[in-house]
């Protein structure tokens, strides 16, 4: 009969805390990335993710290539680009009416407001998608046109230029998501 006698360690070693949910067996108990308050977050960081390893990225298990994506389709964004985009026409053209007495910025902003609130309101229903969709991307266009006509004839960057660059935008998205609505 054989005793192996070990000396006990005293004082007994802290549980490390949690501070976020574990999966099972993704983790040891004792591995650094699930001690937060060791003092060494950046080796854990490290550890975790793999960094400074020296490892490929197809040598890395899989819960360490977390890779964040946007699942949004340009179908999904196009009722809230409508929302944003009237209410910035509207925002414009009471400042530039409230600055300038510019009846022509108020019309205009108005009538962005009012067709892209339209466009807001057909993309809401799936018969009416289609051509809520047309109706921002005719009124992008409008807006577009305009904008780099007054940006060419007064060769001045502001406030034209950023205006069309929003309406450009707008126009892209208009028409990206009626084309992936229609095949």
């Amino acid at each position: 009969m054989s005793f192996s006698l070990s000396p006990p360690t005293f004082p007994p070693k802290p549980t490390p805390v949690l501070l976020h949910y574990q999966r099972p067996n993704y983790y040891h108990p004792n591995h650094s990335a699930t001690r937060h308050f060791d003092g060494h977050a950046a080796t854990s960081l490290k550890l975790r993710f793999g960094i400074g390893s020296g490892l490929t990225l197809s040598e890395l298990p899989s819960h360490k290539r977390r890779r964040f994506r946007c699942e949004a389709q340009l179908g999904d964004l196009a009722p809230v680009t409508s929302a944003v985009y009237g209410s910035l026409l509207l925002g414009g053209g009471l400042f530039a009416f409230s600055r300038s007495g510019s009846k022509g910025s108020l019309a205009g902003g108005c009538t962005g407001a009012v067709l892209m609130a339209t466009a807001y309101y057909l993309m809401q229903a799936p018969e009416t998608k289609s051509i809520g969709y047309a109706l921002g991307f005719g009124a992008a266009f409008l807006f577009s046109s305009v904008f780099g006509i007054r940006l060419v004839a007064t060769r001045k960057l502001t406030p034209a230029g950023p205006l069309l660059a929003l309406s450009v935008l707008a126009l892209a998205v208009f028409i990206s998501a009626y084309l992936q609505d229609t095949v």
